[in-house]
């Protein structure tokens, strides 16, 4: 359930790409949020946090409560799960089930953010990995079971990249918000992130040079064709094997001499962790770990569940550039940030409106129902 990397072009600039993995699909929401625009984080029984985004962003969201007749939904409920804002600083929400800790804040009489606000807190208000690090330090977080998951404690793990190629992760483990430096600039899912940097140690023999011959006693062996690179990486779509290949494209696919180019590229790039539905399955009682929505998972006569890509976001940091594909979709729709910025209020658009849509998604952004 999920797979974020980072890529450079030749210049050095930054883009990111991410995948998001379900068994269902559930009702996403494209949504931008103005500059100036005040937002809200409320937990019960504790003060509320009210802040003010500083910086425009656009986000794909998903509901922070089931609506009602007397109280539908609002720009404030829609919760970020990946986003850009104009200075180009991304945010990445992923699966993650190990995380935990109820106390967080509790002894504290501070105001205290929710966990499922860090998006929209840190999209609103930073430009910079650094920023969102400082800003922690004295900002209680608290995690809150979620209605949608049947009272389960969010169990998500962050990620924030900025326009300098800084990372940061954002886990809560044991009862503690822990704040790590991400120097690959790859994230999946658990176990927890020093894990996998730890995990890496075990591939240092990987390389994208092909050694296409080899001799064994008078035997000269030879490969009939390019590719025998990749042999050493782990071919599960287990978030301990993605990682490693995330890092692997990350670090070694050419780096594009233009922009365009490295959307190109990064697309290519994504195409290595887009999984078809059916690729793997479990059976009821048999393990998964998949996560279940309450009160909006499809209903299916089928005796198996499959993960597969719901879609995928490229983002072009420098020219805050804004890509998603869903699962029937071959093509990317994008959305000009920059042209979204002169809107006067926010706006919000289902995120199956884009599907075979045309490739320019602004205009349709612009049109769309007003938060």
């Amino acid at each position: 359930m999920c797979t974020s990397l980072t890529y450079r072009d030749a210049e050095g600039r930054v883009y990111f790409g991410r995948t998001l993995e379900l068994t269902m699909d559930l009702p996403y929401q494209v949504v931008f949020v103005p500059r100036g625009m005040t937002l809200r984080s409320e937990l019960e029984g504790r003060d509320p946090v009210d802040y003010e985004a500083s910086h425009a962003f656009i986000s794909v969201t998903m509901p922070g409560r089931i609506p009602t007749k007397d109280a539908p939904l609002t720009v404030g409920d829609f919760k970020p799960l990946e986003g850009m804002n104009e200075q180009g600083l991304t945010f990445s929400l992923l699966s993650y089930p190990a995380a935990g800790g109820a106390d967080h804040g509790a002894h504290t009489t501070a105001a205290v953010l929710s966990a499922s606000d860090l998006g929209s807190w840190a999209l609103g208000r930073f430009a910079t990995v650094a920023e969102v690090k400082a800003a922690l330090a004295d900002q209680p977080v608290m995690l809150e079971p979620l209605a949608l998951l049947g009272g389960v404690e969010s169990p998500f793990h962050y990620v924030v990249h900025d326009r300098s190629g800084d990372a940061l992760v954002i886990e809560f483990q044991n009862g503690a918000m822990h704040l790590y430096d991400n120097p690959v600039g790859v994230m999946t899912n658990g176990p927890e992130f020093p894990w996998h940097l730890t995990n890496l140690d075990n591939y240092t023999y990987l390389s994208n040079v092909d050694k296409s011959g080899g001799a064994f006693g008078k035997y000269t062996a030879r490969q009939p064709d390019s590719g025998i690179a990749t042999a050493g990486l782990p071919a599960s779509n287990t978030s301990v094997g993605r990682f490693v290949r995330a890092a692997f494209y990350s670090q070694f696919t050419e780096a594009a001499d233009t922009p365009d180019a490295a959307l190109r590229t990064l697309a290519h790039i994504m195409n290595n962790f887009d999984r078809p539905r059916g690729a793997t399955i479990d059976y009821p009682g048999e393990g998964g770990g998949h996560m279940e929505v309450a009160g909006l998972s499809e209903s299916t006569d089928k005796p198996y569940v499959t993960e597969y890509t719901c879609w995928t976001n490229l983002s072009d940091l420098d020219r805050t550039l804004f890509f998603v594909r869903t699962y029937r979709d071959l093509n990317y729709s994008s959305f000009d940030l920059a042209a979204l910025a002169s809107l006067d209020g926010p706006r919000i658009l289902p995120l199956d409106r884009l599907e075979q849509s045309a490739a320019g998604a602004t205009e349709l952004l612009a049109a769309a129902k007003p938060g």
